[in-house]
């Protein structure tokens, strides 16, 4: 595929820009065995940028906050929060294969300028509140782990960059295999504190299956905060991108066929991977704070805290746990900032088409998220608890940009033109994607209408 020239078998027209990351696209190498573990091997990477997603910083307050308050009621949350993941980035994945383009590239192919340019805004405005919440954690982890003032920790996680742009020099496996191995680090941790917690697991295995009780008022709001901080609109446009990344004969039918089913089996995996990880994290609210003093858990610091407190976590609390606590949120945040500023290209150079040097583009996503998070460490004097209000905040503003995106993403995937024959949506994934689209969208406005009536 030329940088200028669209392909003809994608069945697009109008489409002008080069390869979605470029400098990724279509760089690592498939093997011409037909073996399926070999074949899952070589697939296996975007999946796991795309899962940091479903486990980042945002993620954690609400998934140990909804243990700690309800016990194990809103396991079933999570279950479904993760096949409604699974849905969404399968199409977004096959989005990109098939078409070539990623899903900013679509919307600009497929919307007039003026469509075209606000959903660019509202999409650069979701990366930046998305990269907000992983500077804060990775701030705050620092604070945590080394005594380091907030305000230097946030100018530190400029220099993520930096990291971000070595590992691209050494290649896209090695960004995968960076991000993996921080993943396997939040894995372990949790599984370690799970385990030394010993949660009613027979509890939390009936709880997969949705109670009337998660409609009341308090666990439905708390349930709300779960989904809305689960399904994030930055991982479908990602998604769509790397999946492109690797190499084979797109003039081949039956290499489309294997580059989509595998890349699947490479989601799902890895989402299922997330969707442990943040059972684990409510298992542990639920086995160390349930019916304790929930208020106190509120922030990152005092979660830490509490894991070191005889009177909240019990018996097994320790300075290990709070440790290694930190140290996975440490992880978590530097998984996010590669995963946010991977996003950030895709996003200015889909919807704008803009050229600018790889450094350039870099240093300017991490930039324009560090502003305010400085701002309100200045103002607030280091006060863990405004950051805090701060990522509550941005994730709000992801609720309201989350429909920008699955929208225009189900239309595309159930579009003949767009997708030709064999890879458009079945008639039972678009009404499924459809169902799925509304409900997040009303969920989302329910958060969003909650946070401002808050205000007043």
């Amino acid at each position: 595929m030329s940088d200028n020239v669209s392909t003809e078998n994608t069945g697009v027209t109008g489409y002008a820009n080069g390869p979605s990351l470029q400098e990724i696209n279509g760089t690592v190498a498939i093997p011409k065995s037909k073996g399926f573990w070999k074949n899952l091997m070589a697939f296996s990477g975007p999946g796991a940028l795309v899962a940091v997603g479903y486990m980042d910083p945002g993620n954690w307050v609400t998934s140990i906050g909804g243990g700690a308050q309800y016990g194990y009621l809103l396991m079933s949350v999570i279950l479904i929060s993760s096949l409604i993941a699974m849905l969404l980035q399968y199409m977004a994945a096959k989005l990109g294969i098939v078409t070539q383009m990623d899903l900013a590239q679509a919307t600009r192919a497929h919307t007039t300028k003026r469509i075209g340019a606000i959903l660019w805004v509202v999409t650069e405005l979701a990366i930046m509140a998305t990269d907000i919440a992983e500077v804060i954690g990775g701030a705050i982890a620092l604070q945590l782990l080394f005594g380091v003032p907030l305000i230097l920790g946030v100018s530190l996680t400029v220099f993520d960059v930096l990291l971000l742009l070595v590992l691209t020099k050494l290649g896209f496996r090695k960004i995968e295999a960076i991000v993996v191995c921080l993943i396997t680090v939040i894995l372990v941790v949790f599984a370690y504190e799970v385990i030394i917690a010993q949660p009613n697991m027979g509890e939390a295995v009936a709880n997969l299956v949705p109670r009337t009780e998660i409609m009341h008022t308090g666990q439905l709001t708390m349930a709300l905060g779960i989904v809305g901080a689960t399904v994030m609109p930055h991982n479908l446009y990602l998604h769509s991108s790397i999946s492109q990344s690797r190499k084979f004969d797109r003039t081949d039918p039956d290499e489309m066929r294997r580059a989509v089913k595998f890349t699947t089996w490479d989601s799902n995996i890895q989402l299922f991977g997330a969707f442990v990880i943040n059972c684990l994290l409510l298992l542990l609210g639920a086995a160390m704070f349930f019916g304790k003093a929930t208020d106190q858990l509120g922030t990152f610091g005092n979660l830490y805290a509490a894991l070191q407190d005889n009177r909240l976590a019990g018996a097994v609390a320790s300075p290990l746990l709070s440790t290694l606590f930190a140290v996975a949120l440490l992880a978590s945040g530097q998984n996010s900032t590669i995963t946010g500023t991977l996003t950030g290209q895709v996003i200015m150079e889909g919807f704008i088409n803009m050229k600018v040097p790889l450094w350039v583009r870099r240093l300017v996503t991490r930039l324009v998220s560090v502003v305010p998070v400085v701002v309100c460490t200045i103002i607030y004097g280091g006060n863990e608890a405004a950051l805090d209000h701060l990522l509550v905040n941005s994730q709000v503003f992801l609720s309201i940009a989350l429909p920008f995106s699955m929208i225009p993403l189900t239309v595309f995937t159930s579009s003949k033109k767009i997708m030709g024959e064999e890879y458009v949506n079945k008639k039972w994934v678009t009404i499924l994607a459809w169902v799925c689209t509304a409900v997040l969208t009303i969920l989302n406005l329910q958060i969003v209408w909650g946070s401002l009536s808050g205000l007043f």
